[in-house]
């Protein structure tokens, strides 16, 4: 009996060590590192369309004061996005204003009137873009339109005659900050000022005091404006 259970015990231990001679070590396996998800990438490069408000102002050696008064209009161009953050573009402006009339009475019994009307401009730009953001600024040829000066006796209500020198075309300078919320939709908002030159009005004879006299100021005129801008990006918003 005693020979029984030994034989017993032994081819026990004998297969244990045969079960645990054929376990393989357990291979532990690192889990994949989760990609990082790679910031948006945002473009400039494109041509656009959109329209704006806002308001207008005269300059402070215009007729009148400043007289400011409502703005709307529409604007279209192509901007290029190149050495990574710099942004190069030109740009179509038109904006629509009503026929503002401003006038200022001067000695001699007189009175001299302007209009300006709407307002335009082809510019170049050059901004410098951070993320979906565009500081920039612009410059170009600019030009109002339905403009007219007159001269009227200030008593009688009656027109004088009168030779006019004045500009409907000059210089614009400006400059704005523009963001892009979507990939085809931005918003800016942008300052711009239009400088005509001087206008020269000569009367050959004053009402009172019957001498010739000449009258000049500067036409020039302040905008401020918010716009909204469609993009069709070239090269997408990607991300």
């Amino acid at each position: 009996m005693k020979t029984i259970v030994l034989a017993a015990t032994a081819a026990s231990l004998l297969a244990t060590s045969a079960f645990a001679a054929d376990l393989q070590p357990r291979t532990y396996t690192k889990a994949p590192a989760m990609e990082p998800i790679p910031a948006p990438i945002y473009t400039w490069t494109g041509f656009y369309i959109g329209g704006h408000v806002g308001g207008a102002f005269n300059g402070s050696d215009a007729l009148g004061g400043s007289n400011g008064r409502f703005i709307g209009g529409v604007q279209g161009g192509f901007d290029y996005q190149f050495a990574t953050n710099w942004v190069l573009g030109i740009e179509g402006k038109y904006t629509f204003t009503d026929r503002n009339s401003t006038g200022a009475a001067f000695p001699g019994g007189f009175t001299v009137s302007d209009t300006n009307s709407d307002l335009g401009s082809v510019t170049g730009r050059l901004g410098y873009t951070w993320g979906p953001a565009l500081l920039y600024a612009k410059g170009g040829v600019g030009f109002r339109s339905a403009n007219g000066v007159g001269v009227n006796d200030s008593v009688l209500g009656t027109s004088l005659p009168f030779a006019a020198t004045s500009h409907d075309t000059g210089y614009t300078v400006g400059g704005g900050l523009e963001y892009m919320f979507t990939r085809n939709w931005s918003a800016r908002v942008e300052y711009q000022y239009y400088n005509f030159g001087r206008t020269d009005v000569a009367i050959p004879a004053v009402p009172v005091g019957g001498g010739p006299a000449l009258v000049s100021y500067h036409p020039d005129v302040h905008t401020v404006t918010v716009g909204l801008n469609y993009r069709f990006n070239l090269g997408g918003l990607g991300m």
